[in-house]
């Protein structure tokens, strides 16, 4: 290619106010277009069955089905009836709620929780765990606290967290063992600069005689302005202050602009990484599988696919930093549990959802080796090792005690549209990335203030 959650008393979510079906079926409708939902037998029906839903692919669904299995041999008397999500969870729910049909027990998503913790769905947890400190304490020693407050919204505790859901990077290590390179760091402690990751990955592209590139150095399968923030705040500096319920963006800061001008440069100046156009018409997912990149930045959704590849010898590592930077940093990407403010079964729902974010249900989780538990008791048990025989270095999966947030507020759909628009003029070469401090800062900060 040429470069070219008996009673329905206790305390309410922060918000005071009542949710009304009025008030709930706007929400949805700024949430977006109601899309169709699944229709679930005896959803919300008066009977003793715990509503969970979710949102899963097929291989996924069945680790939940796993964690509910286990839960049943110890609270046969708690009956869960699954409901699977749409494409469209957040509409869905406020679908549901604004019926008067709320799910028990809902799967949260980091960044649109936020939304309809403003319209009060969620229950507070902090009113179940100060009924049980001894838990509360044992639960925040064992969490990564960064992905336990990243649910910490105006303070409320509206989830609890089940996974980690940031990115590294898969390396073939066979191919930079044929380029006679050292292996990349294996601790987010022990983190590469940015110089030594462009060298790496200008040793790691190929061309034939022609200049098309037969292997490229890095290739980003994951949201590309996603990718580029990440870069930015590994060279010094958050994307939003705060990052939880925040009030501005830190995009015109000079440390945010360099880190996204040299992911940028990467493809634009040192072409070691497929332009944005040709990442839209290739799977690049697909090239690392296939060796044809050496380096490729994602998550740990695509382990299981790396995996049973037979021919790819891979391993992780950590983010590369800026001169700017003190420390490699992921992003804090998480799924966690809440419960429905209304729902009539919460001593169950609790009961569920401290099974599933605790100690018993990550086990689940680590052996399972589809997701990176959120304890750290699970992260280091033998269980989740051997369901990650390929990785040498496991401890890169610990990596949401080294991440920062991406944006947690209820306007994050505007700001995400007007930022994908706005990087996409820099990824093409429209402008730099000091392009955005004429602008685009102040328009994202003023749908901020406006939410």
């Amino acid at each position: 290619m040429k470069f070219a959650c008996c009673s329905r008393t206790g305390a309410r979510v922060a918000s005071t106010r009542r949710f009304d079906r009025r008030t709930l079926l706007r929400g949805a409708a700024a949430a977006g277009a109601a899309a169709a939902a699944p229709s679930i037998a005896g959803c919300g029906d008066n009977d003793d069955a715990l509503t969970f839903f979710f949102q899963a692919k097929p291989d996924e669904a069945k680790v939940r089905l796993e964690i509910i299995d286990e839960f049943r041999k110890l609270h046969p008397d708690i009956k869960i009836r699954t409901q699977m999500s749409g494409p469209d969870p957040q509409t869905q729910i406020l679908t549901y709620c604004a019926g008067g049909k709320c799910p028990d027990v809902l799967m949260s998503w980091d960044l649109s929780y936020s939304f309809l913790a403003e319209r009060g769905i969620f229950e507070n947890l902090d009113t179940i765990l100060d009924k049980d400190p001894v838990y509360a304490a044992e639960l925040k020693q064992d969490s990564s606290m960064p992905l336990y407050n990243t649910f910490r919204y105006k303070n409320a505790q509206h989830a609890l967290p089940e996974q980690w859901a940031g990115i590294f990077l898969y390396y073939n290590r066979k191919l930079f063992a044929d380029a006679k390179l050292a292996p990349p760091p294996t601790r987010w402690e022990d983190a590469w600069s940015f110089d030594e990751f462009l060298g790496a990955a200008q040793a790691l592209t190929k061309c034939d005689s022609s200049g098309d590139v037969i292997q490229w150095g890095f290739v980003d399968p994951w949201t590309v302005y996603y990718s580029a923030s990440c870069f930015g705040m590994n060279n010094g500096i958050e994307w939003f202050t705060p990052s939880v319920d925040p009030t501005r963006t830190n995009i015109d800061n000079d440390a945010f602009i360099e880190g996204v001008q040299f992911y940028t440069d990467l493809s634009t100046k040192h072409r070691v990484m497929p332009t944005i156009e040709f990442q839209q018409s290739l799977s690049s997912s697909d090239m690392f599988a296939q060796g044809k990149a050496a380096m490729a930045l994602s998550g740990h959704w695509m382990y299981s696919t790396y995996a049973g590849q037979e021919d790819l010898d891979f391993d992780v590592t950590v983010l590369p930093v800026g001169p700017r930077g003190t420390a490699a940093r992921s992003d804090i990407g998480t799924t966690g549990l809440s419960i429905a403010a209304d729902s009539p079964r919460k001593e169950q729902a609790w009961e569920f959802v401290k099974f599933a974010t605790g100690p018993v249900g990550q086990a689940v989780i680590a052996k399972s080796g589809l997701f990176v538990p959120a304890l750290k008791s699970a992260l280091g048990s033998d269980g989740f090792a051997q369901a990650h025989a390929k990785v040498h270095n496991l401890e890169v999966f610990h990596g949401g005690d080294h991440a920062n947030n991406l944006p947690v507020t209820p306007a994050w759909p505007r700001v995400d549209a007007v930022i994908q628009q706005g990087y996409d003029h820099v990824f093409r070469g429209a402008a730099s990335a000091e392009w955005f401090k004429h602008g685009l800062a102040r328009q994202i900060n003023d749908l901020l203030e406006a939410q």
